[in-house]
C-alpha cells in the first residue's frame, strides 16, 4: 500500500478543512457557533420571514385622487422596488396601504432609523448627457407612457413616450441636438442608477428633438416598457413622501421557525448520512464526510456573500443538497458496476469517477444555467432562490469531484482494498419500461386535465383559478394592541384560529412589533361586516381595547412585473437548457424530450395547487423553480446513460432495448436520490411550523412527479420522437 500518498492526500484534505474552519471562525466569530448561533449572530443575513426587520410607512403629500393618484402611486412603487434591488435588498416587500400610503418591509435591519438611512426617501429622476451633466429633472416631465406602436424607425414595437413641460422641451431639444452632433447617448438616472440609455438619430443634429414629445425605443417588452414609464412617472410626479411610521417587526414565520427548520435540516442530514453509509458502505461514509464539508462551506459562502436567506432560499439549499447526494450516488453506482464487471477496486474507483463525470457536469451545468438566468431576469425572492441554488451547485460539484475522490483514494491507500467495503452491482435484466409508455402518457394527461378542471371549478367557487395568497392579491392588514406581550407561537395557537374563524381562510400572516404588545395580522380582503366581526371576536376573546384595532387595505407585495419576471426568466432558462442539451448530446430530440418532461412536471404540480387549493404565493414560485432544477438534473442522468449505450452498441442498436437498459441501469440512482431528497423535505414537513409545512408539501409532490417523469416519460418521449423520425425518413426514401 502507498502510505506516502495516503499521508500526503490526508494532509491536503486536513489543510483544506482547517482553512475552511479558520475562515468560518474569522467571518462568523467563535461565539456564533452552535445550532442557530451563526444565524442569530447576524453573520448570515436572514429575510423577513425568518428574522424580521423594519417597517417604514410613507404617505404621499398630494391632492390627486382617483386614477391619477393610483397611477402616481404605482409609479412610486416601481421606483422603490428598483432602488431596493439596486441596493441588494431584493427580499424587501413594498406594497400600498390605503390610497396614498406605501409600506416598505426591509429584512435584516432591525433598527428602523438605520433602515430609513439605508433606503432614504423618494427617488430623484434626472436626465444626463454623456459627460454626466444633468439637463432635465423630474419636474420637467409631464408624463411617461408605455405603448405599442411605430417608432421613428417605422417598426411596431414597445416604446416609452415622453411629454415634457415647455421649459423641459427647450432643455431637451438643446441636449438632444448636441447628442446627435456628437453621436453620444442620453442617460436616464434614478438617483445614481442608470435605468435607461438612448441614442439620438443623426437627423436631429439640426434642431434636436422639439415639440416637447419624444420616444424611447429599444428591445422593450410590455413589462420593461411599463416599468421604465413607471419609474419616470415616479420621479416626474414629484410627490413629497412624508414619513409616517417606523417599526421593528419579528419574523412572519414565527420566532421558532428558524430553530425548527435547522433542527429538521440536521435530522434530515443525519438520516441521509445513515442511509449513504448503510447502502454504499465505505464510499457512503466518505460521501457523508464530503457532505458535512459541503454544509460547512455553504454556510461560509452565505456569510461571505451576505445573501439574504429566506424560505425560498431554503428550497435552493434543499435542492443543492439533493444534487450533492446525487453526484455521489452516480459515482458510487458506477464504482459498484465496475467491480461487478470484475475490475479491481482501484481500477473501479478510477473508472467510476471518469464515467460519472459527464452526467454530473451536464446535470449541474443545466441547473446552473437556470440559476444564472433566474438571477439575471428574476426579482425579489426569485433572486434569493437563484443565489442559494448557484452557490450550492458549485460547492456540490467541488465536494463530490474533489473531496470525495481524495478521501476515497486515501482510504484505499490506507488498506481498505477489499471489494466487500464497496459493494458489487451485477447486471440486471432490463425492465420493459417502454412497454407501459402509453399508460404513462395517459396517466400524465389525466393528471394535467384534472388540474385544468380544478382551475375551472376554482374560478366559479373562489373567483380565481388558484387560491392566491396575500403576496399576490393583497388583503387587509389589522394592527392590534394586546393587553400583554404574546409570543408568535401563542399568537399562532390562540389568535390565528379566532381570525380564521371569521375569515374562513387559512391564509393568515402575523408579525410582532418589537418593543410593544402590538401585532400585525394580515388576511384576505375583508368586508366592512367582516372587519367589525373580527374586532368583536378579538375584544371578546382577548379583552382588547377596540379603539386600539386599526385596519387598512393593502396591495400585494408581488407586483405584476415580479410575476412576469419569474415567468420570463423560467422560459429563457428553459430555452438555454434546451440549447445546452442539444449541443452536448448532439441531438435535438434529447433536448425536446427533456423540456417536455420539465413542462409536464410543472403542470402536474400546478394541478396539485389547483385541486388541493394550496395557497399560491412567493413560496409557490420557489417551489416550481426547485422542481424545474430537480427534474432536469434527473433527466440528464438517464440521457447520459442512453448516449453511452448507443456508442457502445453502435448504429445497429435496438433503440427499445437501449432505452429500457439505460433506465434500468440508472433506476437505483433515481430512487436513491429521490429518497434522500424526499427525506430532507419530509422531515421539514413533520418538524416545521405550519407555513413551512405549506411549503414542503408541494415540494414533496414535485419530487415524486420528477422521479416519475424521469423514469417513465423522458426515455419514452425520446424513443417516440426518434422512431417517428426514422419512420418518416423510411417513408420518404420509399417514395
Amino acid at each position: 500500500m502507498n502510505y506516502t500518498r495516503a499521508v500526503s492526500v490526508s494532509r491536503f484534505i486536513l489543510v483544506i478543512l482547517c482553512i475552511a474552519l479558520v475562515l468560518s471562525i474569522a467571518v462568523c466569530g467563535v461565539d456564533s457557533w452552535g445550532l442557530g448561533g451563526i444565524f442569530e449572530s447576524g453573520t448570515i443575513r436572514l429575510g423577513l420571514d425568518l428574522s424580521g426587520g423594519s417597517i417604514i410607512t410613507y404617505s404621499a403629500d398630494t391632492e390627486d385622487t382617483g386614477e391619477t393618484l393610483a397611477k402616481g402611486m404605482d409609479g412610486i412603487l416601481e421606483s422603490m422596488r428598483t432602488r431596493l434591488d439596486a441596493q441588494g435588498l431584493t427580499e424587501a416587500n413594498v406594497y400600498l396601504v390605503g390610497d396614498n400610503m406605501i409600506t416598505l418591509e426591509i429584512p435584516s435591519i432591525t433598527d428602523p432609523n438605520e433602515a430609513v438611512e439605508t433606503f432614504g426617501a423618494a427617488a430623484v429622476l434626472t436626465f444626463r448627457d454623456a459627460d454626466g451633466n444633468v439637463f432635465l429633472e423630474g419636474k420637467d416631465v409631464v408624463e411617461a407612457e408605455a405603448g405599442y406602436y411605430s417608432s421613428d424607425s417605422g417598426v411596431a414595437q414597445w416604446v416609452v413616450s415622453l411629454e415634457l413641460t415647455d421649459e423641459g422641451a427647450e432643455k431637451f431639444a438643446a441636449a438632444t441636438k448636441q447628442a446627435a452632433i456628437n453621436k453620444t447617448s442620453i442617460y436616464t438616472y434614478m438617483d445614481d442608477e442608470i435605468i435607461s440609455t438612448a441614442s439620438v438619430a443623426s437627423k436631429y443634429a439640426a434642431e434636436g428633438i422639439t415639440g416637447g414629445k419624444a420616444e424611447i425605443s429599444g428591445n422593450f417588452t410590455r413589462e420593461s416598457a411599463g416599468a421604465l414609464a413607471g419609474n419616470i412617472n415616479a420621479g416626474a410626479l414629484q410627490y413629497n413622501l412624508k414619513l409616517e411610521e417606523l417599526r421593528a417587526v419579528g419574523p412572519t414565520l414565527g420566532e421558532k421557525s428558524l430553530e425548527t427548520s435547522l433542527k429538521a435540516g440536521a435530522v434530515g442530514l443525519l438520516l441521509v448520512v445513515l442511509f449513504m453509509i448503510l447502502y454504499y458502505r465505505v464510499p457512503g461514509l466518505m460521501a457523508s464526510i464530503a457532505l458535512c464539508a459541503y454544509t460547512g462551506l455553504f454556510m461560509l459562502a452565505l456569510s461571505v456573500t451576505q445573501a439574504n436567506l429566506t424560505l425560498p432560499g431554503i428550497a435552493g439549499i434543499i435542492l443543492s443538497i439533493g444534487m450533492a447526494v446525487d453526484a455521489n450516488v452516480i459515482i458510487f453506482t458506477r464504482i459498484k458496476e465496475e467491480i461487478g464487471l470484475g475490475k479491481t477496486v482501484k481500477s473501479a474507483i478510477k473508472t467510476g469517477f471518469a464515467k460519472a463525470l459527464s452526467a454530473i457536469i451536464d446535470g449541474n451545468v443545466t441547473t446552473l444555467i437556470a440559476a444564472a438566468v433566474l438571477y439575471w431576469r428574476g426579482s425579489g425572492t426569485v433572486k434569493g432562490f437563484a443565489t442559494t441554488l448557484a452557490i450550492g451547485i458549485v460547492l456540490s460539484m467541488f465536494t463530490a469531484l474533489f473531496v470525495t475522490k481524495f478521501v476515497l483514494n486515501a482510504l484505499y491507500d490506507l488498506g481498505f482494498t477489499d471489494k466487500k467495503f464497496y459493494g458489487t452491482k451485477k447486471e440486471k435484466k432490463a425492465i420493459n419500461f417502454l412497454g407501459k409508455r402509453n399508460v404513462c402518457f395517459i396517466i400524465s394527461l389525466v393528471m394535467i386535465g384534472a388540474g385544468v378542471a380544478g382551475m375551472v371549478m376554482n374560478k366559479s367557487s373562489i373567483g380565481g383559478a388558484f387560491n392566491y395568497g396575500l403576496d399576490f392579491k393583497g388583503g387587509t392588514s389589522t394592527s392590534v394592541t394586546f393587553n400583554e406581550d404574546m409570543s408568535l407561537e401563542r399568537i399562532s395557537s390562540e389568535v390565528v384560529p379566532v381570525v380564521e374563524g371569521v375569515t374562513k381562510s387559512a391564509d393568515t400572516q402575523t408579525q410582532k412589533v418589537a418593543g410593544t404588545t402590538e401585532v400585525i395580522i394580515k388576511t384576505r380582503t375583508l368586508s366592512v361586516e367582516e372587519r367589525q366581526a373580527l374586532d368583536a371576536a378579538l375584544v371578546e376573546n382577548f379583552g382588547v381595547d377596540e379603539s386600539k384595532i386599526v385596519a387598512e387595505s393593502i396591495s400585494g407585495a408581488i407586483s405584476a412585473e415580479m410575476k412576469s419576471d419569474a415567468i420570463v426568466a423560467t422560459v429563457i432558462a428553459t430555452i438555454f437548457m434546451l440549447l445546452y442539451i442539444w449541443v452536448r448530446f448532439k441531438n435535438i430530440r434529447f433536448a425536446a424530450s427533456a423540456v417536455i418532461a420539465l413542462v409536464h412536471d410543472v403542470l402536474v404540480v400546478v394541478a396539485c395547487y389547483a385541486l388541493a387549493k394550496w395557497s399560491v404565493g412567493s413560496t409557490a414560485i420557489a417551489c416550481l423553480l426547485t422542481i424545474v432544477g430537480y427534474s432536469i438534473n434527473a433527466t440528464i442522468v438517464i440521457f447520459d446513460r442512453i448516449r453511452e449505450n448507443l456508442k457502445l452498441q453502435g448504429p445497429r442498436a435496438d433503440l427499445k432495448e437501449v432505452v429500457n437498459e439505460s433506465i434500468t441501469q440508472t433506476f437505483t440512482r433515481s430512487i436513491n436520490t429521490s429518497l434522500t431528497t424526499f427525506v430532507m423535505v419530509l422531515v421539514l414537513f413533520v418538524m416545521g411550523v405550519s407555513s413551512i409545512r405549506e411549503f414542503a408539501l408541494p415540494l414533496m409532490a414535485g419530487i415524486i412527479c420528477g422521479t416519475y417523469s424521469s423514469v417513465c416519460l423522458t426515455g419514452a418521449l425520446w424513443y417516440v420522437l426518434t422512431t417517428r423520425k426514422g419512420k418518416k425518413a423510411a417513408e420518404k426514401s420509399g417514395k
